[in-house]
């Protein structure tokens, strides 16, 4: 919504300048969203006058001019062809920008001849939309004149109208909120009654009362349309509104004075003497269109539109001819133009429900839907037919006819009891009794004393054009923005003793500690949707049609996630597709195994896709390896108990690849992290190059530690090292096992033969060969001794050697000779 100080000044006196102005919106709840001030845009040009002008001497159609300036004589090249001596027109200087070109001038030759300037059309200027030359002005305007003042450029205000305040889309809503906030005095006009002469030879049935309880509409005959006169053209250009003729400008004149949106036919163009408001019409049934066609409408911007049964139509020829869309666009057919005599005004109420959705299901966002949708005063239908009859009087002439008035409009806003001391209690605002009460007035709400015997001293009615008012809280909100947010009591909060530990739960300071370690460990964060495609959700366990969305937000996007993998391999596929093909990528979010609200699991994901540059050293590291370290690492970040966990191999799902997959549980109940290589059929099917690897631990499936927590939630506060003063020692094993025995069963048999003294186990190397039989291997283990008390002797280390074959034993390891 747009309007100019000038026009509020018609409707409120006031002293304030327009940033005055702006200021006060803002702080009585109107968002400005800019103060746009084309004066400041015509500041650097003024008037000046051509002395003499010359032919170009390197071209035909330039000429040479000598120009009195403000700045004193210059010689500027001009290629208008209404460039002669004598003439008053526009100078810009160099450095001046000129908007219609969108340049800023520099002092440059023109053929040979350096320009000291530029002589201005209008156009250049963006004071009209097109010019055959330079601007003429009249001869005795003094030179050096600013131009912003001869052309009466004024500030624009535009600011955001809030569904709640239809009020505020017209100039007199604005200006009463003003006056109240205490900007200036409000201006009260009578809309003066037209008589009619004779009565209307337009009746007006309505069919459908529901969409439009009150129709009002008068005819004028003997009208004279025309280009308007420039007061009103220049009022509807500066907010953005191109003049069209009398008629049609003088209402929208008054949909932005008054917020009263009004329509106007051509009676030559009328098809009987009854207008009819219904709904929209379906033909009958035929062969081709099962359950029949819609009407037509070509409304007034060209456009053809098909109106089904829930628009608002107005209709002649006894209702058969659409002619407009109620309270949303007129039709073309009986548009006014400059041969237009006799008019047909029409001024009604349109239900906001109907034509809001009607705007919305035709795409069609006029001025006066706008304005409907939201809600217009139901009282200002004879108003604002009797301001509308006045102007085009005035402008164009004619006699009225009576008016027609058909319907009843709807009740107004239902009063209430209301107690002015909950101003205070809500707000914190300690106002007199009077002042709300003067607010409230101001406003348009009608303030009475209520019955005796009633608790609350007021009955408050609300205006007809606030029906957003349902309430004392309401009222609350209107005194404190009129009064001022910025007078609100500023009491602080009383103090809360912080608690005593972390805010977070274990399962949020596991997810936090999480996320820290696997960027530290060089892992991108992804964050991907919890839904996928049913059929990739088939491909990883899922794909269940109780997990099937209704209403998907993308039809590759239509089933809960079974798992965050897929979304990890699509994203390493896109960034592969790229050129980012060697990705390391990780995710923290739900999955969904059922509907039930428990099949719920929150999972730690991580995918890398081992695609570096090729080098002469090879590929290194073997990558699951250091999958499977970079896993462990975050499972001991987390507080998961990696001693405990049993490595299984072979009972994978279907997603993981056979022989490069496992799985860490602790026991067969509680499986905890799956991890390893993904099938080559599941990335094909993805569209993802192998290979891929991955790992997802079930946060859930991680039992939380026992006893105090640390910081993070995670385990038990950590203590001080315990560090030992003696050198520790080494002793290697080599076992052999069948070979499908997990080593790691065997590491923690070693490392429980004596958790006081072994500090580690490690494997450093599996051999398979010759002295080995077939289906097994030679596993060597160092095995690190950390002495506590004193230096072993050779008797307990010994026995220490022989309690660790004993245990790997246990385990179906031999020690090999």
């Amino acid at each position: 919504m747009k309007f100019t100080l000038s026009w509020l000044k018609d409707h409120l006196e006031t002293e304030a300048d327009v940033h005055q102005i702006a200021e006060a919106m803002t702080m009585a709840g109107l968002e400005v969203e800019e103060v746009l001030d084309p004066a400041a845009k015509l500041a650097p040009f003024t008037v000046a006058r051509i002395i003499s002008a010359e032919r170009h001497p390197n071209a035909d159609r330039l000429q040479v001019c000598q120009v009195e300036t403000v700045d004193g004589m210059k010689e500027i090249v001009c290629g208008a062809p209404n460039a002669r001596a004598g003439l008053t027109t526009i100078y810009a200087p160099i450095g001046a920008y000129v908007p219609g070109l969108g340049v800023t001038l520099v002092e440059k030759p023109v053929r040979g001849v350096v320009s000291n300037g530029m002589l201005c059309s209008a156009s250049e200027l963006e004071l009209a939309d097109e010019s055959d030359g330079i601007q003429e002005l009249p001869p005795e305007i003094p030179v050096g004149t600013p131009v912003a003042g001869l052309f009466g450029a004024e500030p624009v205000i535009d600011f955001e109208v809030t569904p709640n305040r239809p009020d505020w889309l017209g100039v007199a809503g604005i200006a009463r909120d003003l006056a109240a906030a205490g900007v200036g005095k409000l201006k009260h006009f009578d809309i003066a009654v037209v008589r009619g002469g004779f009565p209307s030879p337009i009746s007006v049935r309505l069919d459908a009362p529901e969409m439009c309880p009150v129709f009002a509409g008068r005819v004028i005959r003997g009208v004279k349309n025309g280009p308007s006169p420039a007061w009103l053209q220049k009022r509807l250009t500066a907010i953005g509104l191109r003049p069209i003729n009398r008629l049609v400008d003088v209402t929208n004149l008054i949909a932005y004075d008054r917020a009263r949106p009004l329509h106007v036919y051509d009676l030559a163009k009328l098809s009987g003497t009854e207008i009819v408001v219904r709904g929209g019409q379906v033909s009958a049934g035929t062969a081709h269109i099962e359950g029949g066609e819609p009407e037509h409408l070509i409304a007034l911007d060209g456009k053809t539109y098909a109106v089904s049964a829930a628009d608002c139509v107005i209709a002649d020829a006894g209702g058969e001819r659409p002619i407009g869309l109620g309270g949303v666009m007129g039709g073309e057919s009986t548009g006014c133009d400059d041969d237009t005599t006799d008019v047909f005004l029409e001024s009604a109420w349109f239900d906001p429900l109907v034509i809001a959705q009607t705007g919305r299901a035709l795409g069609i966002h006029s001025d006066a839907q706008y304005r409907f949708a939201r809600g217009v005063d139901p009282v200002s239908v004879t108003p604002g037919l009797e301001l509308a009859t006045r102007l085009i009087l005035d402008l164009c002439g004619g006699e009225p006819s009576e008016i027609v008035f058909v319907g009843e409009p709807p009740a107004g806003p239902a009063p209430f009891a209301f107690d002015p001391a909950y101003v205070k209690r809500l707000s914190g605002m300690d106002l007199p009794t009077d002042r709300i009460g003067t607010i409230l007035g101001q406003l348009g709400f009608l303030v009475q004393a209520a019955p005796a015997g009633q608790a609350e001293p007021w009955i408050v009615t609300p205006p007809s054009w606030r029906r957003d008012v349902e309430g004392r809280a309401d009222l609350v909100e209107e005194v404190a923005r009129i009064e001022g947010f910025d007078r609100l009591p500023d009491t602080p909060l009383p103090e809360v003793a912080r608690p005593a530990g972390g805010v977070l739960s274990p399962r949020q300071a596991r997810v936090r500690t999480a996320r820290r370690a696997l960027a530290a460990l060089g892992y991108a964060e992804a964050v991907t949707w919890s839904f996928t495609k049913q059929s990739t959700a088939a491909l990883f366990g899922g794909g269940d049609e109780r997990l099937v969305l209704e209403n998907p937000i993308a039809a590759d996007l239509d089933c809960m996630r079974p798992s965050a993998l897929p979304n990890l391999i699509q994203a390493a596929a896109r960034n592969a597709a790229r050129g980012f093909a060697d990705a390391a990528l990780f995710e923290i979010g739900p999955i969904y195994l059922g509907d039930d609200p428990g099949d719920q699991r929150t999972v730690v994901a991580g995918l890398v896709a081992p695609h570096a540059a090729r080098h002469w050293a090879g590929a290194g590291e073997d990558a699951l390896f250091a999958l499977k370290a970079d896993l462990t690492a975050v499972l001991e970040e987390i507080g998961a108990p990696v001693a405990s966990l049993q490595l299984v191999q072979g009972q994978n799902r279907d997603w993981w690849h056979p022989g490069r997959s496992a799985r860490l549980q602790l026991g067969p109940k509680n499986v905890m992290v799956e991890f390893g290589e993904l099938h080559p059929r599941v990335l094909k099917a993805l569209d993802a190059d192998a290979p891929m690897l991955a790992f997802e631990i079930v946060l859930d499936a991680v039992p939380e530690p026992r006893g105090q927590k640390g910081k993070n939630g995670s385990g038990k506060a950590r203590g001080t090292a315990d560090l030992s003063a003696f050198m520790p020692l080494t002793r290697d094993f080599a076992f052999v096992v069948e070979e499908a025995k997990p080593v790691g069963d065997l590491i923690r048999a070693a490392a429980g033969a004596d958790k006081a003294l072994i500090a580690d186990v490690r494997v450093f190397d599996v051999y398979r060969g010759k002295g080995v039989d077939e289906g097994f291997k030679s596993v060597a283990l160092e095995v690190v001794i950390q002495p506590r008390e004193a230096t072993l002797a050779e008797a307990e280390i010994e026995a220490l050697t022989a309690k660790v074959v004993a245990a790997v034993e246990k385990q179906g390891g031999r020690l090999r000779a």
